[in-house]
């Protein structure tokens, strides 16, 4: 959570530039206090220094800066919520992800009324960051079935858009239009394409790597096309076969081709988190990415943790670097769920405003390049935290679901939606009663 005190937003950036500061937390910085494996602990835990400079007491300016509500609990006298015995002991304990019980120190004080105005206020801080209304990003026909070994049938693919559409998500990853070389799952791009692109209402984003697959999806029908640039150095190499610079190179001839029919683009930025080769992602080089493409012409930038390491705690710094050079209403994020952090990412990402999020269904997908790597979060998993929050996202649950069915039967395989596991589970035992 970003703040208890209040939600994170632009207008609660800190002073200093947000890009300077997550220098401090790149590889050049003072070293995390532990390992890589959590990807990002290390942000919340602080870090240790071998030089005798100051960077502890910077990282406690920022850290205070950027979370407001450590200000209050560390004013609070010793009637308040937390005793101040509680307090020291509690502040440790954020280390290892724990709080401790209040009610087990000696002179806490209870006050019905004061407890409950606190909690009605923080509750309402809460929820006030979320947006009302979350648009869904449903990139399960190409990023999820792109990693399939054995080759989905077309008619599969055009069948599962329909479904998908039917639920409502009103925008549908399609296809994509690469080289069936390295993509041989998409290589059926142009004739998925005429066959769903009469779809009333709903967009159909295809992916375009270079100029000739811009053309070609063009030919094929295709009203929107997205391009795909990585933050990590050594991802972009291993990918697209091209540096960093070398595929932004590329996608400012799609951006012009495409400005020039009227076709918007969308850009994605893979690693923001981690890398699958070089480990930890600075927030800056997201941040210079994402600003590149957004200054090509990009009309929404979505923010990719391809290998699933992210944690709330790696996330936030990474929006804000990005949010200090691409206004927020113009980023989208795209989480997958090695870890099962994608929902804790989703929440504090809405938290912070934004409004866009990428899913596919059943959880399809995964990284190629990166072992372990599991797929996207799921489309119902997300849908169902959202209707739990109140937030609408025109999206019927029954009949996401029952596409999810579909695809999954045909892969032969379990869902990996929790929440379509858990729901047919509970109406199969119904229908036993």
């Amino acid at each position: 959570m970003s703040s208890l005190e209040e939600p994170l937003r632009l207008d609660k950036l800190p002073s200093m530039s947000t890009i300077d500061r997550n220098q401090r937390f790149s590889s050049g910085a003072c070293r995390p206090s532990v390992d890589n494996l959590g990807m990002g602990n290390c942000w919340i835990e602080g870090r240790s220094c071998s030089t005798s400079n100051s960077c502890n007491e910077n990282n406690e300016e920022y850290y205070v800066e950027t979370f407001p509500w450590k200000r209050q609990t560390r004013g609070m006298s010793r009637g308040d919520s937390f005793s101040q015995k509680t307090m020291t002991v509690g502040r440790n304990s954020i280390k290892i992800g724990m709080i401790d019980d209040p009610f087990s120190s000696s002179d806490y004080q209870y006050s019905p009324k004061c407890n409950s105005k606190e909690i009605h206020n923080m509750a309402y801080k809460f929820m006030k960051g979320i947006p009302k209304f979350v648009k869904i990003v449903e990139v399960g026909p190409r990023d999820g079935l792109q990693n399939e070994k054995n080759i989905v049938p077309t008619s599969v693919k055009i069948e599962l858009i329909h479904r998908l559409a039917s639920s409502g998500l009103s925008v549908i990853e399609a296809t994509s239009f690469v080289s069936p070389k390295w993509v041989p799952q998409l290589a059926d791009a142009k004739v998925v394409m005429k066959a769903v692109q009469n779809l009333d209402g709903i967009r159909l984003p295809v992916l375009t790597p270079n100029l000739k697959g811009f053309q070609a999806a063009v030919a094929a029908g295709a009203r929107e096309v997205a391009v795909f640039a990585s933050a990590s150095e050594s991802f972009s190499k291993s990918n697209i076969n091209c540096s960093i610079d070398e595929s932004l190179a590329r996608y400012r001839a799609v951006t012009h081709a495409a400005n020039e029919l009227s076709i918007p683009v969308r850009g994605y930025v893979s690693c923001v988190v981690g890398c699958p080769v070089e480990g930890t992602i600075s927030p800056s080089k997201v941040a210079y990415v994402a600003k590149e493409l957004y200054d090509m012409g990009c009309f929404e930038i979505s923010l990719g943790d391809t290998i699933g390491v992210g944690t709330p705690g790696t996330v936030v710094p990474m929006l804000l670097a990005v949010m200090a050079v691409v206004p927020v209403e113009k980023l989208a994020v795209h989480f997958h769920d090695t870890y099962g952090q994608s929902l804790p990412n989703i929440l504090v990402s809405l938290q912070m405003g934004i409004s866009a999020v990428d899913s596919s269904v059943s959880g399809l997908g995964g990284c190629p390049y990166a072992k372990g790597a599991s797929g996207n979060v799921a489309t119902e998993d997300v849908v169902y935290m959202l209707n739990g929050l109140g937030v609408k996202t025109n999206v019927d649950i029954g009949k996401l679901m029952l596409a999810g069915d579909f695809i999954s039967k045909h892969l032969r395989r379990p869902s990996g939606s929790k929440t379509a596991v858990a729901l047919n589970q509970v109406t199969a035992d119904a229908s036993k009663i």
